[in-house]
């Protein structure tokens, strides 16, 4: 029988038990708005996501302000959220932005690489090589004071430049960071061109280069309405950590064919169909989208929270 607002379970064999989400809303989601949010509105908005049951809520990111202007408030928002019950990592560009994180008491760090020399020139300004190496550092410092660190990489399917991704440069990349101490990565689709088989042989292909199953996170980007069916192929290999943001927020300030991410509604819909824990209280999440549209003057992108919440 079908729950009003929530779908009929009906599991499938072989998924994982549990996924864990890891909310990226106030960070990748906000940090390409036209507009700058409060500061008072971001961290109203991580109360939310955590009072809705989400564990792992990206707060911000200590880049310079220049560069993601959106972001400038790191500073004040963390100690406003220091005491939320949730994991909060945040972006590190470079050491000095680890200083100031660590000085703040961030215990979960996030670096940002890139699968191929073009995003990684417009986004970091270095070749990909130098960007491993301004990372290497990092990695080493936020690891011997205890933290956890994430290494994302960007563009792993395709890029908006240099067109497809050969799976042995993202392997390449992959590698480097495991080998400088990355507990965990997120593969990133970042204009969202991925499709299942892609997504199963760039998997595959890190397991045969001994980077397990996991040690991975899946980052899907909705430009041509995959991410969900691209999500379900890292299901079916063993993925159980699934980056997503709330209301579907996001985009990429330096690939402008991005399109916003997974929304953790239309996410956590399908994951509860398939009879799949996440701990998330859906109607909840709904409700902090909606409350966080109106704070953007704008509706969800989010086709669940627009059939929950009846938005226009």
């Amino acid at each position: 029988m079908t729950v009003p607002g929530l779908p009929m379970v009906v599991p499938e064999a072989g998924l994982p038990a549990r996924v864990r989400i890891h909310e990226v809303g106030p960070r990748d989601g906000l940090q390409n708005e036209p507009r700058t949010v409060p500061t008072e509105v971001k961290a109203e908005f991580i109360r939310r996501l955590a009072d809705a049951g989400l564990t792992t809520i990206e707060a911000t990111s200590f880049v310079h302000p220049k560069w993601v202007p959106q972001l400038a408030d790191a500073e004040q928002l963390f100690p406003l959220v220091a005491e939320v019950p949730a994991d909060l990592p945040v972006l590190v560009p470079n050491e000095r932005g680890l200083d100031r994180a660590l000085a703040l008491g961030a215990r979960r760090v996030a670096v940002f690489a890139s699968a191929t020399e073009s995003f990684a020139k417009a986004n970091l300004n270095r070749t990909a090589d130098e960007a491993l190496a301004m990372f290497e550092p990092v990695v080493t410092r936020a690891k011997d004071t205890g933290a956890h660190v994430r290494g994302y990489v960007s563009m792993c399917f395709g890029d908006p430049w240099e067109g497809a991704v050969p799976l042995e440069q993202v392997v390449r990349v992959c590698r480097a960071l495991v080998d400088m101490g990355c507990d965990e990565l997120s593969l990133g689709d970042t204009i969202g061109v991925a499709t299942p088989g892609h997504v199963t042989a760039l998997l595959t292909a890190l397991n045969e280069a001994g980077v397990a199953t996991a040690r991975l996170g899946v980052h899907f980007h909705d430009t041509y309405g995959q991410a969900l069916a691209n999500t379900l192929a890292a299901l079916r290999h063993g993925v159980t950590t699934v980056d997503a943001s709330a209301g579907g927020l996001g985009g990429c300030p330096y690939a402008k064919s991005a399109t916003g991410n997974l929304a953790t509604e239309d996410l956590v819909w399908m994951l509860h169909g398939l009879g799949i824990d996440t701990g998330v209280d859906l109607g909840r999440l709904t409700a902090t989208s909606v409350w966080m549209a109106s704070r953007l003057g704008r509706p969800s992108p989010s086709r669940t929270v627009r059939a929950l919440s009846h938005q226009e």
